[in-house]
């Protein structure tokens, strides 16, 4: 497993991180989600990925208890503040001051951890100052409970104010955590040249586009029983966009790409993000132990230009580049 420095910082983090939104406490029993993390470790990651808010903090919990045990020195734990949580009330969701010191300390007792080594903005909080909320962050972190601090879904502009105030308050914003794909692309005209400039990486979630890029999908056919885009209690939702027959049928022509390269095409699609230099680390969860082995197989690959190319070519039109899809809701949703 290959190591990467999380933005201008000495922290380096392993270029795959285990996450674990749409599985641990909802999806998965909890110990097929343990047996997950133990594979996990056995095949090098040390960086781990949750939030507050995934299972309503089930996730954390689980993700606690799997890595008891372990060397607290050894991981590299992230977790995130500001979608709704507990009784989801008024002040249980956003980025005030209030609630980012009762979620950190919410995310640190459902851990069972002293500190986190990052947490995050899990989106930009247009209901409050963002004065408020740097300052909220840069006490957390004096008072020991995070060791960095940063932020997902940001646009450059965001990723721009938020920087300079930082570091009026004494520390930095080291990573932003957007969605990116070979299908989803949004965040390389204006994130990226921002967070290059102001010293963040990305720590990318849905590099297989929901699962999309494992290829399993197949156009003019129904989606396989107990897949995600099968899945009600959030899974179908979030994968939709990536279901259409001309998307699915561009994704089945990287087929003969991944083979060239001796990969899977999940692994293909794992590879293909950690080729932007900006990118620390992709994000990658999994519903059995298996799936991490085999994941892990995507580190320290190089893709060839002319691959690269022809991935653009196969997939064409149907990537989405916008950056305007970046973007974090308008109010808070409670």
């Amino acid at each position: 497993m290959d190591y990467r420095y999380l933005g201008r910082s000495g922290l380096k983090i392993t270029e795959i991180t285990y996450g674990n939104w749409l599985t641990h406490g909802s999806q998965v029993e909890n110990d097929v989600a343990t047996a997950c993390v133990r594979a996990a470790l056995d095949a090098g990651i040390s960086t781990f990925d949750t939030a507050d808010a995934y299972a309503n903090g089930a996730a954390e919990e689980v993700l606690g208890a799997a890595l008891k045990g372990q060397r607290r020195e050894s991981l590299e734990i992230f977790t995130k503040v500001y979608w709704p949580v507990g009784p989801k009330g008024p002040n249980d969701t956003g980025l005030s001051r209030k609630h980012i010191m009762e979620g950190i300390n919410g995310s640190l007792r459902r851990l069972q951890m002293d500190y986190v080594d990052l947490y995050q903005a899990h989106r930009f909080d247009y209901e409050t100052p963002l004065e408020e909320t740097i300052a909220a962050f840069g006490d957390v972190i004096r008072a020991g409970k995070a060791l960095y601090i940063g932020v997902s879904e940001w646009t450059a502009a965001q990723l721009r104010e938020g920087q300079a105030l930082a570091r009026q308050a004494g520390f930095a914003l080291v990573s932003n955590q957007p969605q990116y794909s070979a299908l989803w692309r949004v965040i390389e005209a204006e994130v990226v040249p921002a967070s290059i400039e102001l010293g963040m990486s990305q720590v990318v979630w849905s590099p297989m586009a929901q699962g999309v890029l494992s290829g399993k999908y197949l156009p003019g056919q129904p989606a396989p029983a107990g897949s995600r885009a099968t899945d009600e209690h959030g899974g179908a939702r979030t994968i939709a966009g990536f279901m259409a027959d001309d998307v699915l049928t561009g994704v089945q022509k990287l087929r003969p790409i991944a083979a060239e390269l001796g990969l899977e095409m999940s692994q293909l699609a794992i590879a293909w993000v950690l080729q932007n230099p900006n990118v620390a680390t992709a994000l990658v969860g999994a519903s059995r132990p298996e799936q991490v082995a085999e994941n892990v197989k995507a580190s320290g690959v190089t893709i060839p230009a002319e691959l690269m190319a022809a991935i653009d070519d196969a997939l064409g039109a149907s990537v989405e580049s916008d950056p305007a899809k970046t973007e974090s809701p308008a109010t808070r949703v409670a």
